[in-house]
């Protein structure tokens, strides 16, 4: 973006609606207090000047055309600011109540609002099989039932899913239930109830099992019995966007760098993610969580989806009903976030204080996690410092806790029976620990620092985020998780045959041995056309000589063959066809290649220490065959020899 553009992009980011003062709700007394003794208040005035600070910069550090941040206390709608563009091309600023967005897996908290309006209804019961209510079955992979209350924890055990999880084509999206049958259900890899692994997939469950329930769309049933109760005005699960509220919705965009708007997302899970709503009406869903709206749920049951706390890992934040358990200090939040490939968001209601805040960006950008986490433990510390609790002295055991969790691990939001495997082993993340015996190990991207403050539980040294280390019976280390994915992702140890530390350097030199002896082949033969020597070799031995280099080259295209696919997959994900489909399986038909190769190289080695070549060639015929024996292994232990198409 140029100058011009960048000037332009600036003067916008102070824009908002103009709100009649009537309309404020008059300061509190607790607010007029705190602002005599010098405490920031928790005002129009206040949170206004303290997001005139804090915005700007931070969407300019992030790369982000625009953002909104609404903010509720009291029952009222304390403001709501709109920075940086909804649309760029167009110098459009962004609206604090009318400029609508996606907030992505936001969506969520509606889809278990409505589950349990069901179970108050009496057609849920959250501890029954959900196959009670399906027309099609979830297997029983561990002998055990899913229930409705492990998807509302993301507990069900199943692997991800990300074929066409979002589309930008509409003729390519399918009705919510013909996307759940079109293919098996993913695979359970971890028994229900026992490990959280995030699955937009359970929740597109959830919500179509009330679609089935009330023979009314999922969409048209969260209009009629949550958005219309809440005052939701300008809020739709319709995909694509319904024509009226067009003129209100902002563009996507990769990043302000980038300046291109992006397509309308659709998301066919639609009960995962397809909200879009502006920010008063997300305003309107934060005070009617706060208020417990007696028109959309009992207050009973209100209670319970904030109360009913399922604790894996004490003392950390954890799962409740369907909302994420986001404490912060001791100040109790329940909340959720929410990504698309465009937009990125969080909501957070302080239930015992009538205060929530919604965030809310329109690009991926460098630093859009990182803002909407630091808006709201930022705006936390503001208004309610004494909830931030100090960090406390180094326990004695700190070195030798933490060498105990030292180490390399996978995310349980994973996959493991098919290609996309190879992502669990690409993604693995490192815990490391330092010379004060403190672990080190990156918050959103950030380098953080983590100090023992309860034997094995750490305190990130510059926030108030926890991690903490489970450990089995017989005293082995089962997974470490860390504010604030507590809820929904545990970190469970690399087996040593699939650490990076050990793979990826057995791998290179693997690659290495068989790159050198393939690029030396044509060497070799212009050396010896050059000096005009014969060929050493001959019968069985030259041709176990050319078939085993021939070999090394099918390695190679076998290879080739995958990092093509993965760049068509993570190119455009937004609806892979048939053509995809061909790419795949021709692709999976390559290992063949790596099996023929395999095989050449155990010939090679045979005949070699047949005849009578030098100590060095037999050596290497070895080592060749071993190279390409670690290859097979890697693609092995990383789906890339499996023929399972559903992903």
């Amino acid at each position: 973006m140029g100058a011009l553009g960048a000037l332009s992009f600036a003067t916008a980011f102070a824009q908002d609606e103009t709100v009649d003062p009537a309309a404020v709700p008059p300061p509190q007394a607790a607010a007029v207090e705190a602002a005599e003794t010098g405490q920031p208040s928790l005002t129009r005035s206040d949170v206004d000047a303290w997001l005139d600070g804090f915005m700007p910069h931070a969407i300019a550090e992030g790369d982000i055309v625009g953002a909104q941040v609404t903010v509720v206390r009291d029952g009222e709608i304390l403001t709501s600011r709109g920075f940086g563009y909804a649309d760029l091309a167009e110098l459009q600023p962004v609206d604090g109540y009318d400029t609508m967005f996606r907030p992505g897996s936001i969506s969520k908290l509606f889809t278990w609002i409505a589950v349990m309006q069901q179970v108050e209804e009496g057609r849920i019961d959250l501890d029954e099989d959900v196959n009670t209510y399906l027309d099609f079955e979830i297997p029983h992979t561990f002998g055990e039932p899913v229930t409705m209350r492990n998807l509302m924890t993301h507990t069900p055990g199943f692997q991800e899913r990300f074929r066409n999880l979002i589309i930008g084509d509409p003729e390519l999206a399918l009705p919510l239930e013909d996307f759940l049958k079109q293919a098996p259900p993913p695979a359970q890899i971890f028994p229900p109830g026992e490990t959280p692994a995030y699955s937009n997939y359970g929740t597109a469950l959830a919500g179509y099992i009330v679609q089935r329930l009330t023979g009314v769309a999922f969409e048209d049933y969260v209009a009629a019995r949550i958005f219309e109760p809440m005052g939701m005005q300008r809020a739709t699960f319709h995909q694509p966007l319904p024509e009226q509220f067009e003129s209100y919705m902002s563009n996507g965009y990769l990043s302000a760098a980038d300046g291109e708007p992006q397509y309308y997302e659709i998301v066919p899970m639609a009960p995962a993610g397809s909200l879009a709503a502006s920010g008063e009406a997300m305003g309107r869903f934060m005070i009617g969580l706060l208020e417990r709206n007696p028109d959309v749920l009992a207050p009973a049951t209100w209670e319970q989806m904030y109360e009913t706390v399922y604790q894996l890992t004490p003392p950390l934040n954890a799962m409740a009903l369907g909302f994420w358990e986001l404490d912060k200090g001791s100040l109790r939040i329940r909340g959720h976030g929410g990504d698309t490939g465009f937009f990125h968001s969080d909501l957070n209601v302080l239930i015992d204080e009538g205060v929530g805040i919604y965030v809310v960006v329109n690009s991926s950008g460098e630093g859009a996690g990182t803002l909407r986490f630091s808006l709201t433990s930022a705006f936390a510390e503001r208004y309610f410092p004494e909830t931030v609790e100090p960090v406390g002295p180094r326990l004695d055991t700190a070195s030798e806790h933490g060498a105990l969790v030292v180490g390399e691990y996978e995310s349980s939001r994973t996959v493991v029976t098919n290609f996309a495997a190879i992502l669990r082993f690409l993604g693995q993340e490192s815990i490391t620990m330092n010379a004060d015996g403190d672990l080190e190990y990156a918050l959103f991207g950030k380098p953080a620092v983590w100090r023992e403050v309860e034997p094995f539980v750490w305190r990130h040294v510059d926030g108030y985020e926890r991690m903490a280390a489970v450990f089995d019976d017989d005293g082995s280390l089962d997974y470490v998780t860390f504010e604030p994915v507590s809820p929904i992702i545990h970190l469970i140890p690399a087996p040593w045959y699939r650490a990076g530390s050990l793979v990826m350097p057995l791998l290179s030199l693997a690659l290495g041995a068989l790159l050198v002896t393939l690029l030396l082949w044509p060497v070799r033969a212009v050396v010896r056309w050059r000096y005009g020597q014969a060929f050493a070799l001959s019968g069985r031995e030259a041709m176990s000589y050319r078939l085993v280099r021939i070999g090394i080259a099918l390695v190679f295209v076998f290879l080739i063959a995958w990092v093509l696919l993965f760049q068509a997959l993570f190119t455009d994900l937004s609806g892979l066809g048939s053509g995809f489909g061909t790419q795949l399986f021709v692709t999976m038909a390559m290992q063949l290649l790596l099996y023929a190769a395999f095989a050449m190289a155990l010939w090679n080695a045979f005949t070699v220490w047949q005849g009578r070549q030098s100590w060095f060639a037999r050596l290497w015929s070895l080592v060749l065959a071993v190279a390409i024996l670690i290859v097979i292994l890697f693609a092995a232990l990383n789906g890339l020899l499996s023929w399972e198409t559903n992903f």
